[in-house]
């Protein structure tokens, strides 16, 4: 009798019939075959009419749920597709379209043991939340100095993967949340070392800048459904949102400063005839800067005026004069340096959210911030991903990347619907800066995809349609 089992991420199949997915190993006398290929194996052993014992999973206790989740209509068809693809594929839904309750629709249904990746602590909170809210159960944990395997259980990546060796054989369903991660070099060993046959991904952003999406497919399976921002909002399962950009000018030595070290960071591409047009030709150019000083000085210089228009003081005029427009609404500034997050904490009295800032006190501020208790929070990037902000309806955004994903995820914290919401979603950037370009290439890739109300204005502007309503 054939026998197959799990082994540290791997596993071993003893006898002398192999299976394409492993090979022979010679130390303990077995076929070796990596843990995602379970469901291969099993399938190949069956065609090929071999009696074998099946030993590989050590599943935790089952658990009754009671689940309380109702689909939305789209969200029904979601899962609808990812079952018909065979319990297996990567579901594509904006921000706010309710994922989560997909995915935990799914668990309901399966009542398998189930493990849910997020890449977060805030995320494994916010799942955990859930998992009790919608099944009634009290999930498990890995990460945050927590390890206790239940039936439903929750980890963070970084978990996930330095334990892969313990939890490969103790989970049925797999579900990535924001799982674009997953394909990184390291934690797409996770899906790797699992052997769970069933697997669900979670996005509003599928594609990678480093193209590493098509690993997705044999990681977690195929994209089964997508749906866009626009469609939900034309269906109003979203918000309504508009779309703002002002633009304004540096200070008189901001201009300098910027122009200063523009000028050496142009100078090197103009001497090496470096042509940056893509994401892969600036690639190029960062290699360069590790065998070659003048390389790395001239990229200093272009972060170093990036940094200068980011954090430019008119912004913070801008902002002082929104903040105002706004305050009876919920806002949420997004911005891309640290150090301007807490200058505009200090002189605007709002609490800052960053990498820096201590799990409880994060956890603080967003519980006040849901309740009422704050009514603005500033932050770098560590709530652009799938934190719930269900109250949030303004954003402004000071300084950012030319990434869709992180327009997509900045807009997603706004668009949760609430009756009579209309979210807005203001950009601020300096003139005749590469701020300009990096914007743009933001909202050239995002123009395939949606098509929000967008109205284009600069500060003199503002002030001129300002004039304008107190003549009338």
């Amino acid at each position: 009798m054939f026998r197959l089992w799990f082994d540290k991420g791997t596993l071993l199949l003893s006898g002398d019939v192999g299976t394409p997915y492993g090979k022979w190993d010679p130390r303990c006398g077995c076929y070796r075959v990596k843990a995602c290929h379970y469901r291969d194996v099993l399938d190949f052993l069956g065609e090929s009419n071999v009696s074998f014992e099946d030993s590989v999973f050590d599943l935790p206790a089952f658990e009754q749920l009671e689940g309380s989740v109702e689909l939305r209509v789209y969200q029904d068809k979601a899962l609808d597709k990812w079952l018909a693809a065979g319990k297996r594929g990567v579901l594509v839904l904006p921000t706010a379209a309710g994922k989560t309750f997909i995915a935990l629709k799914a668990v309901e249904l399966l009542k398998i043991q189930t493990l849910i990746v997020v890449p977060t602590l805030d995320l494994l909170d916010q799942w955990r939340k859930r998992v009790r809210e919608c099944l009634n159960v009290e999930a498990g944990v890995i990460g945050g100095g927590e390890c206790v395997v239940r039936m439903v259980t929750v980890s963070t990546y970084d978990s996930a993967y330095v334990q892969a060796a313990f939890l490969g054989n103790k989970f049925m369903l797999l579900i990535f949340d924001e799982v674009h991660h997953l394909a990184s070099p390291g934690y797409m060993q996770i899906a790797e070392m699992y052997s769970a046959p069933y697997r669900m991904g979670l996005t509003a952003t599928y594609e990678r800048a480093d193209s590493r999406h098509n690993l997705l497919p044999l990681l977690v399976g195929d994209p089964v459904y997508s749906v866009s921002v626009e469609e939900l909002t034309v269906g109003k399962h979203l918000s309504d949102y508009t779309y703002e950009k002002v633009a304004v000018e540096l200070t008189e030595q901001e201009q300098k400063s910027y122009d200063e070290d523009m000028t050496v960071f142009r100078n090197y591409l103009s001497m090496k005839h470096f042509v940056l047009r893509t994401s892969n030709d600036f690639r190029r150019f960062i290699m360069t800067t590790g065998r070659d000083p003048k390389a790395r000085e001239a990229l200093l210089a272009r972060n170093k005026a990036l940094k200068t228009a980011v954090n430019s003081e008119t912004k913070l005029c801008v902002l002082a004069e929104k903040l105002e427009a706004y305050k009876a609404e919920k806002i949420l500034i997004f911005t891309l340096y640290n150090d301007l997050v807490y200058t505009i904490s200090k002189r605007f009295l709002i609490p800052a959210v960053t990498y820096q800032t201590p799990r409880e006190e994060r956890r603080e501020i967003l519980t006040n911030f849901g309740n009422g208790k704050y009514k603005t929070i500033v932050t770098s990037q560590v709530l652009d991903e799938g934190v719930d902000v269900p109250d949030a309806s303004v954003g402004i955004i000071l300084g950012g990347t030319g990434s869709k994903r992180e327009f997509i995820q900045r807009l997603g914290r706004l668009l949760r619907k609430k009756e009579g919401k209309t979210a807005k979603l203001i950009e601020i950037i300096s003139k005749e800066t590469i701020e300009v370009n990096i914007s743009r290439r933001r909202h050239l890739k995002q123009q395939q995809e949606q098509t929000p109300q967008t109205k284009t204005t600069t500060a003199q502007q503002q002030q001129q349609q300002q004039r304008r309503q107190g003549e009338r």
